[in-house]
């Protein structure tokens, strides 16, 4: 038997808007970008050359998932972005503007500094150690 988590859903405010942070300022590619009647859309998007999961960008419906939107995990940090250089990767989100919220540490598990997308939801770009 295989499994795997192929894709985690990510509620936005604005299809187009997440499109362009995760393709634009993070380096991700659009995987699909489907109409589906209504105003809904199936959005995914991923790391170029990645092989993990991709996120699947879902418009906030509602009050409730609007309320969500930026504050999917708490305050928690809830997704890792994993490199193999993560200087280079640093460097490059940071002149694209990406707003880190620390300095870049080291832990037991590898490289790594938090930062936010454009809702204000946390992430960790992180390099682990071999």
């Amino acid at each position: 038997m295989s499994r795997s988590i192929a894709t985690v859903a990510l509620v936005v405010a604005d299809y187009d808007d997440a499109v362009t942070f995760y393709c634009e300022k993070l380096g991700f590619i659009l995987f699909c970008d489907t109409d589906l009647g209504d105003g809904k859309r199936w959005v995914t998007v991923g790391p170029a050359g990645g092989n993990g999961a991709r996120l699947l960008l879902a418009r906030a419906d509602g009050k409730r998932q609007a309320d969500a939107v930026g504050n999917q995990t708490g305050g928690r940090v809830g997704f890792f972005l994993e490199t193999d250089e993560f200087e280079r990767d640093h460097r490059a989100m940071r002149e694209k503007g990406v707003n880190f919220l620390e300095a870049p540490r080291s832990e037991p598990y590898g490289m790594v500094a938090v930062f936010e997308d454009l809702y204000g939801n946390r992430w960790d770009l992180i390099e682990p150690r071999a």
